[in-house]
């Protein structure tokens, strides 16, 4: 047997997890699985995902359950996140329990591997019960048990659930949740986005996805399009912004020969280049009037013809459209026609700006695109974000959204030593943050110098409250001392609780 295997033959499982080296990598483990990187690098749904993984290691294993336990870092055990449990939602395991008290299936024998990252710290559990048609699991079994564990390992690790996990650890209590893997986010707006999100992709129904400029419009564009049924067939973007107005006729529906000058052959546009898959318009705000009634007609009876010719061409698309244009507004001012504007958005998805999302999620996006870009640039640890260096990303109110912030992380850990400072971050001054708005003042009872003093002392009870209190984080961000802050407090009459 080796070490880290737990078996179990003739009556319950229980874990035991003593400290070991990191698992070997076998090259081949990708013949022991139906590969997983087509599903790592896309939007999927996790629990989805997690759910296909057991199967196919059940499968592996000729076993009759699999189950993935991933480690709770705040209480030391396990927990079910996909399994094999009829019985129950999911299971909770402490070192040495009795499972099957717990669920009340009987095992006759069963066998667990660690799941272990790259560094070599143990993150879960993977395992497997009663042998279908065999005797007790044995050592080949075993071996190829650890072989298997060494994929998933990798393959979770390059998901935002194992950066969830990771955050969970560097912060004891904190809540952990995901759902589409590659969009972070917790909050309620983000919650509301993924249920109306996982209704619409389980249809062809066109979705209309609204928001700021970076919010991830085009990642929860992907995400409808790989949790539906057409997954397995394209996803073609057309981004009308990028795309000058005398071509957009062009490559949306194609056109025939010698429809213009140079058009020697009949070419295909993107509906038809889509067949059977999604087509996402990016932007739909700029398409051109002239445009707008040739995607009407594809919406309602999904068929077309190419620029130069007359015949009929039908196509089988599912359309999502995103803007951060104010669609309803386009109408009035006589630039998106009303009929069109109605039959896009069957449902409207809208995404909330990040400022509007909170800190915690703030914080695990930032986390997220740590553990993302030491991945990319090839780093053997995960960057360590400092207390400041994240007091500061959570004072600002990212204009440009997740976009920004992520572009901002990347930076950081190309920059940084290992740990990542406040002046890592490529960000504005904290002067420039921006302070709660001032109302227009009245004439001043006592001339100018009042009516300076009111406008400082707005400003810096605006920067404390951002800083939720903390005296220490808002006195760096108004470039001042701790003790200046605190004697400007007691001038104005508040106490220290305030």
């Amino acid at each position: 047997m080796r070490p880290g295997a737990c078996y179990g033959s003739g009556g319950s499982p229980a874990f035991r997890l003593p400290a070991l080296p990191p698992m070997p990598r076998s090259p081949d483990s990708a013949r022991l699985l139906v590969p997983l990187g087509g599903l790592v690098d896309r939007e999927v749904n996790l629990d989805a995902f997690l759910q296909v993984l057991m199967d196919r290691v059940a499968a592996a294993l000729q076993a009759d359950r699999g189950t993935l336990y991933l480690l709770d870092p705040a209480k030391g055990d396990l927990f079910s996140r996909a399994a094999h449990l009829p019985e129950i939602s999911q299971i909770r395991v402490k070192v040495g329990q009795d499972i099957d008290r717990l669920t009340g299936y009987r095992t006759q024998s069963s066998l667990a591997v660690p799941l272990r990252d790259a560094g070599g710290r143990l993150f879960g559990v993977l395992q497997v019960l009663n042998r279908r048609g065999a005797p007790a699991f044995d050592d080949a079994d075993e071996a190829r048990l650890s072989t298997i564990a060494g994929q998933v390992a990798q393959a979770l690790e390059a998901t935002s659930l194992y950066a969830e996990l990771e955050r969970a650890r560097a912060q004891p209590g904190a809540a952990v949740g995901w759902f589409f893997n590659r969009i972070v986010g917790e909050s309620p707006a983000m919650r509301r986005a993924y249920k109306l999100a996982e209704k619409a992709a389980a249809t062809d129904a066109t979705v209309l996805l609204t928001g700021e400029s970076g919010t991830g419009k085009e990642l929860f564009a992907r995400a409808l399009h790989v949790n539906s049924h057409r997954r397995e067939r394209p996803f073609v973007k057309v981004d009308c912004a990028a795309l000058p107005a005398g071509l957009m006729e062009n490559e949306l529906f194609g056109h025939e020969r010698g429809a213009f000058t140079g058009a020697d052959a009949r070419q295909a546009g993107r509906f038809e280049a889509a067949a059977g898959g999604t087509v996402f318009i990016d932007e739909l705000g700029e398409l051109p009037l002239s445009v707008q009634g040739k995607l009407l007609r594809v919406l309602q009876d999904r068929e077309l013809e190419r620029l130069g010719g007359h015949e009929v061409v039908k196509v089988d698309v599912r359309i999502v459209a995103a803007t951060h244009r104010d669609l309803a507004q386009r109408v009035r001012e006589g630039k998106f026609r009303e009929d069109l504007y109605y039959r896009v958005k069957v449902v409207e998805l809208h995404l909330s700006p990040l400022r509007a999302r909170g800190a915690e999620d703030v914080e695990r996006l930032a986390r997220h695109f740590l553990a993302s870009a030491a991945r990319q640039h090839r780093l053997k640890q995960v960057p360590e974000l400092s207390a400041a260096a994240l007091s500061r990303l959570l004072s600002w109110r990212w204009p440009g959204n997740v976009r920004e912030l992520e572009n901002c992380i990347e930076s950081a850990v190309v920059l940084c030593d290992g740990v990542i400072h406040p002046e890592h971050l490529p960000m504005p001054s904290l002067d420039l943050v921006d302070p709660p708005p001032l109302p227009t003042p009245a004439a001043p009872a006592q001339g100018l110098d009042e009516s300076l003093a009111a406008v400082e002392r707005r400003h810096v009870l605006g920067v404390l409250q951002r800083h939720a209190g903390n005296r220490s984080s808002a006195a760096r961000a108004l470039g001042i001392g701790r003790n200046t802050l605190g004697r400007k407090l007691k001038e104005w009459g508040l106490d220290e609780g305030e």
